[in-house]
């Protein structure tokens, strides 16, 4: 009974103890959370910050990309406007073309129709040309199959792709000639001795090049003794032969007629009674054929010219564009 006095006051004293280190315990883990939330906080704000930054360039770069695609389609709008004027400006061309294909026949069938009178009145002298004299004709070089005109020829074909005159006469090749075409035309002469099918070209503009090119060497054998015939399927093809003669051989409407250098037909008979015609009346004529014509009737064969271009053959023989 005399020690338990001495023995309450330890206790109490190391309880306290006890207590203050809890307590300090306690705030320094306070303390401890307390920084770690702060650092929670900082990272979510610089996460945040990148966040919206990341947010605002790709808003940019989506408004770029608008303004791009606006752009564009402005460009495409513009375009399909200009492509629909070209269009119509190019269809009123072909309207315009073949209404003078259309005149043009008109005064073909007037013609005609006065040839077949048969009690012709006598027709006044014509204005634009002087009738062929009455001497003999020129020898043709054809008879043997342009053999002795070779190195003429040859010049003109190379004068043609060497040194072409954009500015020469009428009647004479004003465009670029490139050797395929030399080849066809050198074909023709000396293959075919005047008279016969080449294979179609890609395009009908390079076969009338190619046409062009021969006129332009007939023409410097015979001048205008010369007359051409082209045979077509439709006015719109024919209307391609006058537009591209026109332009490879600087020639004009004046030059285009059935009493003129060049004649355009549709039918095989009508062009064939223009060459009889010619043919009496001592000129010469040159037969042109499109590759449109399938097939061409064997009369004319009978006359000493003639050039038809064949379609792509599809396992056929070149004899077989005529019938």
């Amino acid at each position: 009974m005399t020690d338990e006095p001495t023995l309450t006051p330890d206790l109490t004293e190391s309880a306290a103890e006890a207590q203050e280190a809890e307590l300090a315990t306690l705030a320094a883990r306070r303390d401890a959370l307390k920084e770690e939330i702060q650092a929670l906080e900082a990272a979510f704000h610089r996460l945040a910050h990148r966040c919206c930054q990341d947010l605002e360039e790709k808003q940019q770069a989506l408004q770029l990309t608008i303004e791009q695609l606006e752009r564009r389609k402005e460009r495409i709008e513009q375009e399909l406007r200009q492509n629909f004027v070209g269009a119509s400006q190019e269809m009123a061309i072909r309207v315009q073309g073949f209404k003078e294909f259309l005149v043009n026949s008109m005064q073909d069938l007037a013609a005609t129709v006065e040839e077949l009178q048969l009690l012709p009145a006598p027709a006044p002298a014509a204005e634009h040309e002087t009738p062929p004299a009455a001497t003999s004709p020129p020898k043709l070089v054809l008879d043997e199959g342009f053999q002795e005109e070779t190195s003429r020829i040859k010049h003109l074909l190379e004068q043609y792709q060497t040194n072409p005159n954009y500015y020469g006469p009428p009647w004479q090749l004003r465009r670029t000639f490139e050797p395929l075409h030399a080849q066809r035309v050198e074909s023709w002469f000396f293959d075919l001795g005047g008279r016969g099918a080449l294979r179609s070209l890609p395009s009908r503009l390079q076969n009338i090049l190619v046409a062009s090119a021969i006129i332009s060497i007939l023409r410097d054998f015979y001048g205008d003794m010369l007359r051409v015939l082209v045979l077509a399927d439709s006015p719109e093809r024919l209307g391609d032969w006058r537009r591209g003669l026109q332009d490879c051989l600087g020639i004009n409407r004046q030059d285009f007629g059935p009493e003129r250098g060049v004649a355009l037909f549709e039918s095989a008979d009508a062009l064939a009674f223009r060459a009889d015609r010619l043919e009496q009346e001592d000129y010469l004529p040159l037969i042109l054929i499109d590759d449109s014509q399938e097939k061409v009737s064997l009369s004319l064969l009978q006359y000493p010219l003639l050039l038809g271009f064949a379609p792509e053959p599809q396992l056929r023989r070149t004899n077989e564009f005529f019938e």
